[in-house]
């Protein structure tokens, strides 16, 4: 992963877009500052799901969470790796247009950083990576705590790879609880706006409390 420019890795991403046609960021002007990233948005496509995304090596690796994260040590989250995304898209929310890759509203659902565990460097996080197996500690406005990424099928036989993203007990964990919110009743994390409320561009916005005391109340809510 780390011979590789962040260029050649968004060769898969620019080649799904077209983008006279869709206003995602080509991923032409941001570089890594200071701690690492990590986003969670909500997209409505053909079919919902959260998207799951780490800085890693000048891009943001990406997952589509059917179900989202979960704070609940017990629920081990189906994650699908999709395409590396630039850096620039840990900031997009809006409606990718109809008839385009992905088309549909997305929302920045949780934002934060994130600290890799268990490693030395950057470079053995992005090696812990490419052997299926990470744990890193996020720092978000929702979520929060340790998390771990294991790779259960490497989709070389043809089919689809597959990932469990399973939250680590301690802080931030609810065990027993159910705390993903319904993607359709959530807000986002920047504007307070609501899938619907992206969609149709209205600008009646609920502005989140950016308190860490709310931050923790909000993983058991279903408006989170």
């Amino acid at each position: 992963m780390a011979d590789r420019s962040a260029e050649d890795r968004l060769a898969r991403y620019h080649g799904k877009r077209r983008f006279d046609a869709t206003d995602e960021p080509r991923g032409e002007g941001t570089g890594p500052a200071g701690e690492l990233s990590f986003v969670v948005q909500i997209h409505d496509a053909r079919r919902m799901h959260f998207d799951f995304r780490l800085e890693v090596d000048g891009v943001l690796k990406s997952w589509a969470v059917p179900r989202g994260p979960s704070t609940d040590p017990g629920d081990k989250r189906l994650a699908v790796p999709t395409e590396d995304h630039p850096l620039e898209y840990r900031d997009y929310e809006g409606v990718i247009a109809s008839g385009q890759y992905g088309a549909g509203p997305v929302i920045i659902w949780d934002q934060g950083t994130y600290r890799p565990l268990g490693v030395d460097t950057l470079a053995d996080f992005a090696a812990a990576l490419d052997r299926g197996h990470a744990s890193f500690r996020l720092n978000g406005q929702k979520l929060r705590g340790a998390y771990a990424l294991t790779r259960f099928r490497d989709g070389r036989d043809g089919s689809a790879g597959a990932w469990l993203l399973v939250k680590k007990a301690g802080s931030g964990s609810t065990r027993g609880r159910n705390t993903t919110p319904d993607p359709r009743r959530a807000r986002s994390a920047r504007t307070g706006r609501t899938l619907d409320q992206v969609n149709r561009g209205t600008t009646d916005r609920k502005m989140p409390d950016h308190g860490s005391s709310r931050a923790h109340r909000s993983e058991g809510n279903d408006h989170a």
